[in-house]
């Protein structure tokens, strides 16, 4: 009897020591975006930037609140359906994650940050840029790009006042998104002194524009913005082509992807399709993106997309928060994010007192040779 109990007494003596020096606080972080439908390609680039961020994290061995921290990335598919996006906010709040990195599109975040702020737990969009996302009063939500106002006004004032475009034609997809920069837009270029000569609507399924590209080429437009994703707006050039429009085109970043011009096709011409991306690079931190996305194509035989590398930096910037703050539970880290100020790849992130990110930038491209190229940064 004594011999079993000394047995006992050692192997739980041995489990203990080995749970004490294995110890470690599992830390599930949820990302959210459209891993199916037709801009999953764009969903799956942002999973991949907060999968990076998270091999890297843990392959430190971070310790917070004495015990070694483990990040767990749990990835929800939206598919950019409002109606996904909170069922998929939900099951996050629900598994009890520390924090949430999404959703991708203004349409999905938006509903689904009302979830996070019940629930007290911190959402970092990575490419949400409707304003309406940070004006509901919400402590926890924040973004790291700059919003439609900034966007859709830079562009706004760029075709009239740089491109000298007076008549111009409006279309957006009736998104959150699409519908807000397209207003922003808008409103942008009739204070530059320009005319918006027609206004049409589609949706974000389409794919055949031709009735409305009609409609529009009656009015003789200078040049042509869309408010809306890539997916729709490589057959929409295709279209406008085939119509022969070939007239100036615009978008915000829905439309600022690499691969527009083989969504295109001979439906781009060069320097024909001017973007911007809601963030921006210049100088010595342009070295710092071009090692991220070498280290991005190494570790998934891909080149970025488009917001990976905001993804990578919400993700980061929120475990900062949480090394600050000696703290995963969101109730203690969620005033440190509230004032943190982030070194990332894609530049100092901190934000108002909103959420949104300060002295957002833009960066304006056209596409060269298949190329998307940048022309400027704007502040």
């Amino acid at each position: 009897m004594q011999l079993k109990l000394m047995s006992m007494a050692c192997a739980a003596a041995f489990a203990f020591g080995a749970g004490a020096a294995g110890a470690q606080t599992v830390v599930k972080l949820g990302h959210v975006g459209p891993l199916t439908g037709n801009i999953a390609q764009l969903g799956k680039d942002n999973e991949a930037g907060a999968r990076m961020a998270i091999d890297e994290l843990n392959a430190k061995k971070l310790k917070i609140g004495g015990q070694e921290v483990k990040f767990e990335l749990l990835s929800e598919d939206d598919a950019a359906d409002p109606k996904q996006g909170t069922a998929a906010a939900q099951k996050l709040v629900d598994a009890k994650v520390n924090g949430v990195i999404g959703h991708l599109n203004s349409g999905t975040t938006i509903p689904a940050s009302r979830i996070y702020s019940e629930a007290g737990i911190p959402q970092i969009s990575p490419s949400s840029t409707a304003p309406k996302y940070t004006q509901q009063g919400f402590k926890t939500a924040y973004r790291v790009v700059a919003n439609d106002g900034q966007l859709g006004g830079a562009l706004g004032r760029y075709a009239v006042t740089e491109l000298k475009a007076r008549t111009i034609a409006v279309i957006d997809d009736r998104t959150a998104y699409g519908q807000g920069v397209a207003d922003e837009f808008a409103k942008a270029v009739k204070a530059a002194g320009g005319q918006v000569s027609g206004r049409e609507y589609t949706n974000d399924k389409a794919t055949d524009f031709s009735a409305i590209l009609t409609k529009l080429k009656g009015k003789k437009p200078d040049l042509v913005f869309f408010g809306g994703m890539n997916a729709a707006a490589g057959p929409m050039l295709r279209q406008m082509k085939q119509l022969g429009m070939q007239v100036k085109y615009m978008g915000g970043d829905g439309i600022c992807t690499g691969d527009m011009p083989q969504l295109a096709g001979d439906g781009m011409a060069d320097g024909q399709v001017i973007c911007a991306e809601a963030g921006g690079v210049e100088g010595e931190q342009l070295k710092v993106m071009e090692d991220f996305r070498t280290r991005f194509k190494s570790k998934f035989n891909m080149d970025v997309l488009l917001y990976a590398p905001y993804v990578y930096d919400a993700t980061m910037t929120m475990v900062a928060a949480m090394q600050k703050a000696d703290s995963t539970d969101p109730k203690k880290y969620l005033p440190v994010l509230a004032k943190i100020k982030y070194e990332g790849v894609t530049g100092t992130i901190s934000f108002d007192s909103k959420g949104d990110i300060r002295n957002g930038a833009l960066t304006l491209y056209t596409f060269k040779g298949g190329k998307r190229e940048a022309m400027r940064v704007v502040r």
